[in-house]
């Protein structure tokens, strides 16, 4: 059978064809309901399917959104990914995903490839510095925002959440249980990066250690961000002579790390040792016993940094920080700092 065409659409529809693309495209032009409901059902009638190759290379764009991760394997990232790809549907538009492997040189060649794939947009969950990723920004003068990550090279729009703050609650609230002091399990970081989440969860928890007159001498661990790696250091650091009255993991796949180590050794989880993580990753409140972490709202983290990557309106001019939205952090209690749970308590 040949093609259906758009002027096929249009004949039967008793319309022009730039019509039919006003209604196919929401736009640049309004169209009457009722015409709009005759070209809807002329489309219906023939099984007319618009070429969206044709599409994108008339307009120089595609209905694509690129989002490049670190690592989608880990719970946070699939999670924020998830979020992202339903916030983006919202607005008609599909999500193609990268991951960086927290690598430079796998962050660079997502960006060329999806950039070069004339997508709407690009959403980048940063592996680090990105320095070289900078400099492939401003060379293709990308439509990119910043989601979750805000590195110092790349002054663009960025979504993050308040990571400072919600540290400081979980480490509060574990010295609140009366506890000498609170260990931190931090990142691999030698030289930690301004915007890194991680790096934030740590100054968080020096701030709260401090304010409460205890030292962080000594009681900053490095371990990776998964829960395997991160296993072994708890189970060193555990297994040692000086084991600390309770732990701040920098992550929950950490945290959950940690409860394996204590599990194994017999540790009794929060008599023996309290713990709370960051990002309340779906399984925090499956973990044994359930995880005390922070949370930040993700679903409308992920729906302001497709609005901004999708809407020039909202790509606001300025100084780095006046381009940066923050959402709060939240508190979430549950058994594995010492009490019971109850109601999530804000970052101020």
């Amino acid at each position: 059978m040949p093609k259906v065409t758009r002027d096929d659409v249009a004949r039967l529809a008793g319309t022009s064809t730039a019509v039919v693309s006003y209604v196919i495209n929401n736009g640049p032009r309004p169209v009457a309901p009722a015409t709009r409901e005759r070209v809807l059902a002329a489309i219906k009638q023939l099984g007319y399917r618009p070429d969206r190759v044709a599409q994108a290379m008339a307009s120089r764009r595609t209905d694509l959104i690129g989002l490049i991760v670190p690592d989608a394997r880990q719970p946070f990232f699939a999670e924020m990914a998830h979020a992202v790809e339903q916030a983006a549907s919202e607005r008609g538009k599909m999500v193609l995903v990268g991951n960086s492997d927290y690598l430079d040189e796998r962050e660079v060649h997502y960006l060329r490839a999806f950039l070069g794939m004339r997508v709407s947009g690009l959403i980048l969950i940063s592996q680090g510095p990105s320095r070289n990723a900078a400099t492939e920004i401003d060379a293709w003068d990308a439509r990119v925002v910043l989601l979750h990550e805000r590195p110092e090279a790349i002054d663009d729009v960025a979504v993050v959440t308040d990571d400072i703050g919600g540290a400081q609650l979980a480490t509060r609230h574990l010295l609140e249980h009366g506890h000498a002091y609170v260990a931190c399990l931090g990142g691999t970081e030698v030289t930690p990066e301004v915007g890194d989440p991680v790096t934030d969860h740590v100054v968080g928890w020096r701030r709260a250690m401090q304010e409460s007159g205890r030292s962080t001498e000594g009681r900053l661990f490095q371990a990776p961000y998964n829960r395997y790696d991160a296993y072994k250091v708890a189970l060193e650091l555990l297994a040692g002579p000086d084991r600390p009255p309770a732990i701040f993991c920098a992550t929950d796949d950490q945290a959950i790390g940690v409860l394996r180590a204590a599990r194994e050794l017999r540790i009794d989880v929060p008599g023996e040792l309290a713990v709370a993580g960051f990002d309340d990753v779906k399984e925090a409140a499956l973990a044994d016993p359930p995880l005390t972490t922070v949370a930040s709202d993700r679903q409308a983290m992920a729906r302001a940094a497709v609005d901004a990557v999708l809407d020039d309106g909202l790509r606001v001019a300025g100084s780095h920080r006046e381009r940066v939205r923050q959402f709060p952090s939240r508190l979430v209690v549950r058994g594995s700092c010492g009490c019971a749970p109850h109601t999530a308590v804000s970052a101020p």
